[in-house]
């Protein structure tokens, strides 16, 4: 299976995809807050211009990693890590927000964290069949009704939509970030690399990521320690000190996705429409010789509406 240019990627559980998707509105301005929120965990990043995109190999060419270009952004701030089921608890506290999944009363689940009894056959993606729509799944309720995030506060949030996303960012007083800004600052500083540290996976044979080992999707070693999402500080940072911008969850941001980019570009911000958001980064699904997107090149797409157990974000400021 390595290297299988046709596979159908382990995060593409979506809603529904139609051509000029309409996306859910909100009212940002009874959401927002009064001041800036989290700004504490939050990361300067100074503007530049940088070699976007791979034309590796081992990428998805039909996944517009390519070509490789220049790209330039202003300064920015991003969080240093992704958004934690903590913080996204106060924002719901505060706000009374209901997410997408919970309007839904369902979301997707990835099969090995389910009982026998919610793995049903007529909620199950043919495509990518590790993934069951569940009822009653969350961010409160991770892995289905009877399920919490109790002891998992400071993992990042999951179950949340770009729509859900950007109503958070409301009331933060932060915004996604751009997709050029997302990879800029995911590669730290590095030109070229493979990953946010460097070129190999494994650096003096400790895990510097959380995605999968073993043989997808049925059995995972856990040799990096997490089976699930890990919390958000659990492996090293990059060279601007932002955490897990490879594995555990893929991030949504600003951007509509498209497969065509121009040579260079200042600021960037995706085309004006379209039918899915840019996520990026990978997740704990992702595997060396099958959906290997946790390269910092890496880009995948899903409906602004969908939400998955594998999915969250973090936020950024302009400077």
């Amino acid at each position: 299976m390595k290297n299988n240019k046709e596979i159908s990627p382990c995060c593409a559980a979506s809603r529904e995809r139609k051509e000029g998707a309409v996306v859910q509105t909100f009212e940002a301005d009874k959401l927002k807050g009064t001041s800036t929120r989290f700004t504490e965990k939050m990361v300067n990043v100074d503007g530049g211009t940088f070699r976007m995109g791979t034309d590796d190999l081992e990428g998805f060419p039909a996944d517009g990693e390519g070509p490789v270009r220049d790209v330039t952004v202003d300064s920015f701030s991003i969080d240093s890590y992704a958004v934690t089921n903590r913080e996204f608890a106060v924002f719901v506290e505060e706000t009374g927000y209901v997410t997408d999944a919970e309007k839904f009363n369902w979301s997707f689940v990835f099969h090995l964290f389910l009982p026998a009894d919610l793995k049903r056959k007529d909620r199950q993606l043919q495509a990518t069949p590790w993934w069951f729509a569940v009822e009653g799944a969350d961010w409160r309720h991770p892995e289905g009704p009877d399920s919490s995030i109790e002891a998992k506060m400071d993992h990042p949030v999951i179950h949340v939509s770009w729509n859900d996303a950007m109503a958070f960012c409301a009331w933060a007083g932060k915004r996604l970030p751009t997709e050029a800004e997302w990879e800029y600052a995911a590669r730290g500083g590095l030109e070229k690399n493979r990953c946010p540290w460097g070129d190999d996976l494994l650096v003096d044979g400790k895990h510097m990521c959380n995605i999968w080992q073993g043989e997808f999707p049925l059995n995972n070693t856990e040799d990096d320690g997490f089976i699930g999402t890990a919390p958000v500080k659990a492996f090293p940072p990059n060279g601007y000190g932002l955490y897990e911008m490879s594995g555990n969850v893929w991030e949504w941001c600003a951007d509509w996705f498209q497969r065509q980019h121009e040579k260079f570009a200042t600021n960037p911000k995706g085309p004006e429409k379209g039918s899915a958001k840019v996520i990026r980064g990978g997740s704990y699904l992702c595997h060396d010789s099958y959906c290997n997107r946790y390269r910092v090149a890496a880009r995948s797409s899903n409906t602004p509406d969908s939400s998955t157990g594998n999915t969250g974000f973090r936020c950024v400021l302009d400077r």
